[in-house]
């Protein structure tokens, strides 16, 4: 037996017991003959302290041991010195005298510290993650993590879910993303693909009349990374029959309030009932379909006061059927120029061509563009905006989406600068009534925002016979500070209105059939209302644990080259494998 207690099990009642510690060397301090080592295990430490006189053979192997060494240590439980007890570990009131030990593993020095929290070299990290994840920070997301997954599956096994799994290796059918291709040896030329999600299998679960599944899926896209976002991440993924958009919302929201209060207990939630606004609305206040409702800043529209103006660029993008935003930001008259540069930079990034702007002291409102209104124009702007002494009013004009998103990026940055966002609240809300097409503006030609199985919403059935653009869907996304965090929709389950998406799509019958046969044959026995929803777990742990980033919270996580250091992935194949493939490799362009 390598152990009678875990590293956080003992305390003042066990004092006068004989136990067996196994764990990592965490620390270990010389105290003039006297040795005293904690020994970490995942559950804690524990001190335990050798003496030279009455277990000289204990001791010489204490002499011995090093940093994350593995140890095991027989001894006796007896109350710290009066004074020396650690009041931040559950073991703090006693320590173990070691009557034997043993070395069960040896370790090198490690590349960093792991009893120390500090900033480390993430390639580093990542190199060494079984490390890194012996830190408390990264040992306590893996926990938290555990727990996360956990409180979800008790609450949909309440509400009557099964847990079903579904394949890794589907067949390719591309609904936006690029796929990761698996090539078959047994069929020479086929291929598999890594599922971007469950999506087409779980409405087929739907059809097979399981009513409600859920499933924590692994899912794959071949894209360029960001903070938030992996080429491999994981999703709480569920369908449920005979309900409408109300009854998933229903259901996500109670779920997600639940694990709120349990998991993170000293966050304040914003709202118990999440806000339900449009994505025209969030685009019109916020700038961004994930809005961060933590403070207000809303973008207004000023078209209509400055349509008439003499400055050529509002007037030009009004004309061309696009819009002039603005956004007031309070004390933004305390941006120096440097800050102004980088926020035109950080619109531009976005789509805009640059960044007007009127600061206003207490003598009114000063710009290089100023001469180019008039008087009563200006006095609408400033009413319109609610602009005062202080502050700093920017615009956007360009097409509804560009002037939105940019102002919408420079909302955020502002945000940050005179720190208005509350690190300790949690805002949810749900952005609902997305477009259910986009139009591509060279072609002309239609694309599915979401994907072509989402249900048109009842009330614009008729307009997809005449001006199918303006249409609106039973989609939605669960948004969380500024993140979107979750995502589905309403589902087409009528053959005929399935059949005119894919026309309005330019699918052709041949293509639909090639792509999505299955689902087609299916639908055709029979298929229930149904709609279904699929939560990013990686960025709502990422927000819990207040991290920057997915790959903290993420065991083994890629870089943001998509490379996984630590085991050398992706990496050159031999060629006779290859060759058992039928797979040749052309590297040039």
């Amino acid at each position: 037996m390598y152990r009678t207690h875990k590293n956080n099990q003992l305390n003042k009642n066990n004092i006068g017991e004989e136990v067996t510690l196994s764990g990592w060397v965490h620390r270990r301090r010389d105290h003039g003959g006297v040795i005293f080592i904690d020994i970490r295990d995942r559950y804690g430490l524990t001190q335990v302290v050798t003496d030279p006189e009455e277990f000289a053979e204990a001791h010489d192997i204490a002499d011995q041991v090093r940093p994350e060494y593995v140890i095991q240590i027989t001894g006796q439980v007896r109350k710290r010195p009066e004074g020396q007890e650690n009041n931040n570990i559950n073991t703090g009131e006693i320590e173990v005298l070691v009557t034997a030990a043993k070395i069960l593993s040896k370790a090198k020095t490690p590349p960093f510290e792991i009893d120390v929290e500090k900033d480390v070299n993430e390639e580093v990290r990542l190199r060494y993650r079984y490390l890194d994840l012996r830190r408390e920070r990264m040992k306590e997301n893996m926990v938290f993590r555990h727990n996360v997954v956990h409180a979800m599956r008790d609450f949909l096994n309440r509400e009557e879910f099964l847990d079903i799994e579904t394949p890794i290796l589907i067949k390719g059918t591309p609904e936006g993303s690029r796929e990761y291709i698996v090539p078959s040896r047994i069929y020479p030329g086929n291929f598999y693909v890594l599922p971007q999600s469950p999506q087409q299998l779980k409405q087929l679960l739907m059809i097979a009349g399981m009513d409600k599944y859920f499933q924590v899926a692994r899912c794959f896209r071949d894209e360029d990374q960001r903070g938030d976002r992996q080429p491999e991440f994981t999703q709480l993924d569920l369908e449920m029959s005979f309900v409408d958009q109300d009854d998933i919302l229903d259901v996500i929201e109670r779920m997600m309030i639940e694990i709120t209060d349990k998991l993170v207990p000293n966050k304040q939630l914003l709202n118990r009932m999440f806000p339900r606004i449009s994505w025209r609305e969030a685009m019109e206040n916020y700038g961004t379909d994930k809005p961060d409702i933590r403070y207000e800043m809303k973008i207004v529209d000023v078209s209509d006061i400055v349509k008439e103006c003499e400055f050529g660029v509002f007037s030009a993008a009004i004309k061309s059927g696009g819009v002039v935003k603005a956004l007031k930001v309070d004390g933004g008259l305390d941006l120096t120029r440097k800050e102004i540069e980088d926020l035109t930079d950080l619109a531009k990034i976005h789509g805009a061509k640059g960044l007007a702007y009127f600061q206003v002291d207490q003598d009114g409102p000063k710009s290089n563009i100023l001469k180019y209104f008039t008087d009563e124009q200006v006095k609408l702007i400033l009413e319109k905006t609610d602009a005062k002494s202080g502050d700093i009013i920017f615009f956007g004009a360009d097409t509804f989406e560009t002037a939105c998103n940019a102002l919408g990026q420079v909302r955020i940055a502002c945000a940050k600068r005179f720190n208005l966002i509350d690190e300790n609240k949690l805002a949810y809300l749900w952005v609902v009534d997305f477009p259910m097409f986009e139009k591509d503006p060279l072609t002309g030609e239609l694309a599915a925002s979401h994907h072509p199985f989402t249900h048109p919403k009842n009330e614009d059935l008729e307009k997809l016979d005449q001006e199918p653009e303006n249409a609106l869907a039973y989609a939605y996304d669960i948004v969380l500070n500024g993140y979107e965090i979750g995502g589905g929709s309403v589902r087409i389950h009528e053959h005929e209105l399935q059949k005119k998406i894919f026309e309005l799509l330019k699918i052709s019958p041949a293509d639909a059939e090639q792509r999505f046969g299955h689902m087609l044959d299916a639908f055709s026995y029979g298929a229930p209302p149904h709609a279904g929803l699929a939560l990013g777990l990686d960025r709502i742990i990422m927000i819990f644990r207040d991290e920057p980033n997915i790959r903290e919270v993420i065991a083994f996580p890629k870089d943001q080259k998509a490379k996984d250091l630590m085991l050398g992935a992706p990496s050159v194949m031999p060629d006779e494998n290859l060759d058992e493939l039928k797979i040749s490799i052309n590297l040039e362009d």
